[in-house]
Formats: structure tokens, C-alpha cells, sequence
């Protein structure tokens, strides 16, 4: 279901955009730079976070850390991760699968400038197995992500 709800995604807002899919796990950001053939800086996770009760994802680089302070003047709060299964609930994607696309909830998404370095960023498509390659600016604008400047 959750490569589906990529797929139409994708299908509405950008056909264009070929989802790549993988026999090989690519559920970390190790797995997915390996193999993508990219530095796992290019990857692009997405983290699933809870500040006061409200829940939204974090695009980040693959290698970047979120800094608690940025995160607390940002977002207001502490942020603490959501469980495995409020993941799945929230997005409709599995832990090592989260991406910003075709979400099961509407959620706040905010890409982190961590990707602004890059030309062309990997970030999963709703499985373990699939990704997209896409420019960090058209993937903040197909989401309507906000930039954000939390991590170290």
C-alpha cells in the first residue's frame, strides 16, 4: 500500500519522476548510499518527530544530526522520535521507507538546508526497496515543505 500511495503521488503531481526499486535493502542511509552509488550524505532521510503532541518529518542529509537546540527554538519543544509503529500509522510507510511522499496522514514536512548542498538528493519512496533521485528544491516544493535549519 505504501509504494502505492507513492506511485499516485507521483502520478498526480510528478510524472516524470521514476521510482527506482532495489532487490537489496535499502533501509539505511549505509544500504541506500551503497546501493544508489552516492555518498550517504546524498540520501535523504526523512525523520518522523512529535513536539507537544503534534507530529511532522524532517528531511535531512544522510549524515547530518539533529541539533536539540536548533530543534527546540524551531519547532518550540523538545522533539522526540515516534515509535515504529506511529510511523507506519502516521505515514503509511515503513521505518526504513519514509519519505515525504504520498503520506496516509497530512503532516507538516520540513526540509532541513542540510540538502541545499546538493543538485540531487536520494531519499525513499514508501518501501525498503524504492527511492526517487530529485533536486531538494522541486522535492520541498512538490511536498510544500518548509526549510528549516535544525541539525549540526
Amino acid at each position: 500500500m505504501s509504494l502505492e500511495s507513492v506511485r499516485a503521488f507521483f502520478a498526480q503531481k510528478a510524472p516524470d519522476i521514476e521510482i527506482i526499486e532495489m532487490d537489496t535493502s535499502t533501509a539505511t542511509v549505509a544500504q541506500a548510499a551503497e546501493a544508489h552509488g552516492v555518498g550517504p550524505e546524498k540520501i535523504a532521510k526523512t525523520l518522523s518527530l512529535c513536539v507537544g503532541g503534534k507530529s511532522f518529518l524532517v528531511v535531512t542529509s544522510g549524515t547530518a544530526r539533529l541539533d536539540n537546540k536548533k530543534v527546540k527554538a524551531t519547532f518550540g519543544g523538545k522533539a522526540s522520535m515516534l515509535d515504529a509503529e506511529q510511523v507506519k500509522t502516521l505515514t503509511g510507510h515503513p521505518v526504513g521507507g519514509v519519505c515525504p511522499f504520498g503520506l496516509a496522514t497530512p503532516l507538516p514536512v520540513y526540509c532541513d538546508i542540510s540538502l541545499q548542498a546538493f543538485d540531487e538528493v536520494v531519499p525513499a519512496a514508501g518501501s525498503i526497496h524504492t527511492a526517487v533521485r530529485i533536486h531538494p528544491q522541486r522535492m520541498a516544493d512538490l511536498v510544500g515543505a518548509d526549510w528549516v535549519d535544525v541539525c549540526q
